[in-house]
């Protein structure tokens, strides 16, 4: 089995443990817990805010349709995607102090495209650069109007300009692909989940010494609290050619390692420390109003139950540097088109 396989079986596994941790607190015996968690949760309704003019469903080319008036499928049955973000929306000082930027602003630096199909026999998970040149659509905004269309925008400025909203119109816009679900986790969330779960473990092959996210290591192995996890996800200076490319492969490295932390941890074995690990886990989530109570996500971990690790397959969307800013990038096509026509 190969490394890749043997990284996807884990991750499957750790999947496993999270679910349990939700059917454990959503359990009787429980309310209160099962009422904090579900509190914890925030929701935007995304599709209230952008209406029909959106792309189709994927499930919309099934030779027997529901009746458009009929509401959406329940998440655990059709073909899903999902668009994954991770920000510091609501981190505040606390993400200034964990290595973040203004504390006044919000951005999202990491952005995934979870692609399930129909009987979850295959996941697809796509990672988009945030340094990707986009066109960043019109997007409603909180005051009720809406934004000018902007061309050769950073991916990551419609996050900070719309949040959640205007994040999704913008990956629709650039893929054609209909977000059916969100999810997106709060950073300085993040950084607690690590410390509840006593850390996470990494190897690295380089020296790293960045001060803007504040990680200084040796190359070797390392391991890494909640703060210096975050920091390890967030750097991208003195990482490889020091652009997007290489913060992405850390992150993935960093999820690893996750997978191996919350797999081997033993959580379902102490209710106290499962409590910890579950509350961090769900006060660091933003999810629209399909996923936003912990019966629902339940739903959707119970869908992925039988997923085989070997049948994950996680990619980057192709992309070439922008001929107007070589620091930056572009979508590299066909190839992009034909990978979000997969997706479809």
């Amino acid at each position: 089995m190969t490394e890749k396989k043997r990284f996807r079986g884990r991750a499957v596994k750790a999947a496993g443990v999270v679910l349990g941790c939700a059917l454990v607190l959503g359990g009787g015996g429980a309310g209160w817990a099962y009422w904090h968690l579900n509190r914890n949760i925030h929701s935007v309704d995304i599709d209230g805010a952008l209406g029909d003019d959106r792309p189709a469903r994927a499930d919309a080319a099934d030779p027997s349709p529901a009746p458009s008036a009929s509401p959406a499928p329940p998440v655990e049955k059709g073909v899903l995607n999902l668009l994954v973000l991770g920000s510091d929306s609501r981190s505040g000082k606390e993400n200034k102090k964990l290595g973040g930027g203004d504390s006044g602003g919000a951005r999202s630096d990491t952005a995934m495209v979870l692609h399930l199909n129909a009987d979850r026999s295959e996941a697809t998970v796509v990672s988009i650069p945030r340094d990707t040149l986009v066109e960043r659509p019109s997007c409603p905004t909180e005051s009720g109007g809406t934004s000018a269309p902007a061309y050769g925008a950073m991916f990551n400025s419609a996050y900070a300009l719309g949040g959640p909203v205007c994040a999704v119109k913008t990956v629709e816009t650039l893929t054609g692909v209909r977000m059916d679900h969100y999810l997106e986790v709060d950073f300085a969330g993040f950084a607690r989940l690590i410390d509840a779960l006593g850390g996470v473990d990494v190897t690295t092959d380089e020296d790293i010494d960045d001060e803007l996210s504040q990680l200084h290591l040796r190359a070797g192995p390392h391991h890494l609290d909640g703060r210096t996890a975050l920091a390890f996800a967030r750097t991208r200076h003195g990482v490889g050619d020091g652009s997007d490319l290489g913060r992405i492969r850390l992150q993935q490295q960093l999820v690893k390692a996750l997978a191996d932390q919350v797999s081997g941890s033993g959580l379902l074995t102490s209710p106290a420390r499962l409590y910890r690990v579950a509350d961090a886990a769900t006060g660091a989530l933003t999810t629209d109003t399909g996923l936003d109570s912990l019966t629902k996500l339940s739903d959707l971990a119970r869908s992925l139950q039988d997923l085989s690790g070997d049948a994950v397959r996680t990619v980057m969307m192709p992309v070439v540097p922008a001929p107007s800013d070589r620091n930056r990038v572009v979508a590299d096509e066909p190839e992009a088109e034909k990978l979000w026509e997969s997706l479809r």
